[in-house]
């Protein structure tokens, strides 16, 4: 049974129904969660420290990036108590690709929802794909689904050094220690690092110094891998980002032994990189939790992760929703969801029907009911579902009680649930469902990676199951995934070759005059599990008469930036920012930085983190607090 709130059930032959009995289901009223704090129980203990003079900090801090857009946080900070007691995190720019996709033709979606983000076009075209293919019904050959594979691995290769050495990376760097915790800097100089045999750095100081802007080693090497995996995306795709050759039912790159020796050529090198990588990673939270080990509570939340799996078998998957859950549990990284650190299920149907969106909290409007009680296989579907979601803009003033952002609050089984690509070596791991390959084994616990010989001798590393779950173990985490998606990509270049040698080289399964009469009239839902540099991605269509009639995103932003939802839940983020203590020190309240809440939030990649700033006093807007801020005011 994988669903705690929502009233499913399933039968023998693992058919979902409802809990019969139950008048209305699906009312937020009916089913809701457990919820550890009520925001009126937030608001008593606001005005309680209030009452007892204690200094509170109101923080506003935009912008924040995030995902194609900005990202803006208000937080409270109690500064005596060392402790962050409100946040709200803000998506304040409406992009409304949903609704610029209503009545276009479904191959349009591809090239127009890629434009949602400029750092990963590619994972967007992919999903499109994915959805319009299953509406339409069309399955690419297996050359195809290698050549998309191969360029998710580039894209991840892309995704990862990014995040972990230009944008969350600075946060460790030399300056930043020693402007807000100086007394860790001589204790940097001495400690001694563990995985100096890898990446070359004696001290912990020496790392924090590679790790500075522009002029660290370790920055300026994050630039170069980046840019060869986006030579290596570009080599297969065309350009990067928003790439022309994903279409349904294929690509149309073509396929050649010279393309391939160019991106082998390529990814050989990455495998010294990826081992330097993670002994750093691996190095940065030793040192920190041995400074002090309430930085473990840095970034901080419940371990409920979850994920629809990535990079699909050529020989299972068929595009088809009846078939979803075989070749879901085919993919390379497996689907499913981790809820109190157990995986509950790896079937994709149940990732799809426990999906809900809600906008108590959004500047939107809600929907009228819902137009299927049911997916396509008879599983039964919440109104609040993504095929029944309608994308109602309704801007307006902001308040912390009613609606203050243009997310929307993803739900599973009306859980707040993170998303991340790190989620992926925790599915993988536990579910213990690879394919047959060299590489990557799954032990239960951990991932166990074998690291091909380069300049440096064959080795086998091991990612395991963290006993805490924070932001140190996010980052550590995605540096595993960077060379775990790189072996993907190995194995799946060896594929390649044997597809050339055998003479299969179709890419696509039909050509564009074919596709064009297909299209025409054509009718179906669709939904593209797919994934990006920041976890789950799903893209779901509804097309009638070879036309669009609703599209719904869920990037895994929305996922863990999301807003309080009916139930008073605070999203990921939120979540992550009230659990961090404050633990940089200062002698006067007006330097306070929020660097452990910015580290907090920058774990989880919300695309360009490093456009944050804190300001006290001059630049970003701040107010003392003398009253109860929690939004009572505004």
């Amino acid at each position: 049974m994988c669903f705690k709130t929502l009233p499913v059930e399933f039968d023998e032959a693992g058919n979902a129904r409802l809990r019969g009995g139950i008048p209305d289901p699906y009312s937020v009223t009916t089913a809701r969660p457990e919820v550890f704090m009520t925001e009126e129980e937030r608001e008593a203990q606001i005005q309680g420290l209030v009452a007892r003079n204690g200094h509170l900090k109101d923080l506003n801090m935009d912008p924040v990036t995030r995902i194609a857009g900005a990202m803006a946080l208000h937080v409270t900070a109690d500064i005596e108590g060392g402790r962050y007691v409100q946040a709200h995190s803000q998506a304040p720019l409406f992009r409304g690709y949903e609704v610029i996709l209503m009545g276009r033709d479904p191959r349009d979606a591809t090239y127009i929802s890629s434009r949602a983000c400029g750092v990963c076009g590619g994972v967007h075209a992919h999903a499109s794909a994915y959805a319009t293919e299953m509406a339409l019904g069309l399955a690419p050959p297996p050359m195809g689904t290698i050549a998309r594979n191969l360029g998710e691995t580039a894209e991840m290769g892309y995704d990862n050094p990014l995040h972990l050495y230009l944008l969350a990376g600075p946060d460790y760097s030399e300056p930043v220690i020693k402007a807000t915790n100086p007394e860790l800097w001589p204790k940097a100089e001495q400690w001694r690092c563990p995985g100096e045999r890898h990446h070359g750095f004696r001290t912990m100081a020496e790392i924090m110094t590679a790790l500075t802007p522009l002029t660290g080693s370790l920055y300026r090497e994050g630039i170069h891998f980046t840019r060869l995996s986006r030579e290596m995306f570009v080599l297969l795709h065309g350009k990067y980002p928003h790439p022309q050759t994903i279409i349904p039912g294929g690509v149309t790159s073509t396929i050649t032994l010279s393309v391939l020796n160019e991106y082998h050529s390529r990814l050989g090198t990455i495998f010294d990189y990826a081992q330097r990588m993670m002994a750093v990673w691996d190095d940065i939270p030793e040192f920190f939790y041995e400074m002090d080990e309430r930085y473990k509570l840095v970034g901080s939340r419940p371990l409920n992760l979850i994920d629809t799996g990535f990079w699909d078998a050529p020989d299972a998957y068929d595009a088809t929703y009846a078939n979803c859950n075989e070749w879901g549990e085919h993919r390379w990284s497996t689907p499913g969801a981790i809820v109190d650190g157990e995986l509950v299920t790896t079937r994709l149907t149940d990732l799809n029907i426990g999906l809900e969106e809600f906008v108590e909290h959004s500047y939107y409007d809600e929907w009228d009911g819902g137009r299927y009680e049911s997916d396509p296989l008879d599983n039964p579907l919440s109104p609040y579902h993504p095929w029944n979601k309608r994308t109602l803009p309704k801007p307006q003033e902001k308040s912390w009680k009613g609606k203050y952002t243009w997310s929307t609050s993803p739900r599973w089984d009306r859980r707040v649930m993170e998303a991340g690509a790190y989620a992926r070596l925790f599915m993988t791991a536990k579910a213990q469902k690879l394919p047959e390959n060299d590489f990557v084994e799954a032990t239960g616990d951990a991932l166990r990676l074998r690291v091909p010989k380069g300049t440096t001798p064959e080795a086998v590393v091991e990612w395991r199951v963290p006993d805490s779950w924070n932001a140190f173990e996010r980052n550590r985490g995605r540096a595993y995934h960077y060379l775990f998606s790189q072996l993907v990509g190995l194995q799946t270049l060896m594929d390649a070759y044997r597809l050339l040698k055998q003479g299969e080289q179709k890419v696509s399964r039909l050509t564009a005059a074919e596709l064009d009469r297909h299209v025409q009239k054509a009718d179906g839902i669709g939904a593209g599990f797919w994934g990006a540099g920041r976890g789950w991605l799903t893209h779901h269509t509804v097309i009638e008469q070879g036309k669009i009639v609703n599209y719904q995103i869920v990037t895994p932003s929305t996922i863990n930036a999301s807003p309080r939802d009916p139930f008073e839940q605070p999203g990921a983020y939120e979540e992550s920012v009230l659990n961090t203590p404050i633990l940089e020190r200062m002698d006067d309240p007006s330097q306070f930085t929020s660097v452990d809440m910015l580290r907090a939030i920058r774990s989880f990649d919300p695309c360009m983190p490093c456009t944050t700033h804190v300001a006290t006093g001059e630049g970003t807007v701040v107010r003392e607090v003398n009253t109860c801020s929690c939004g009572a005011d505004g």
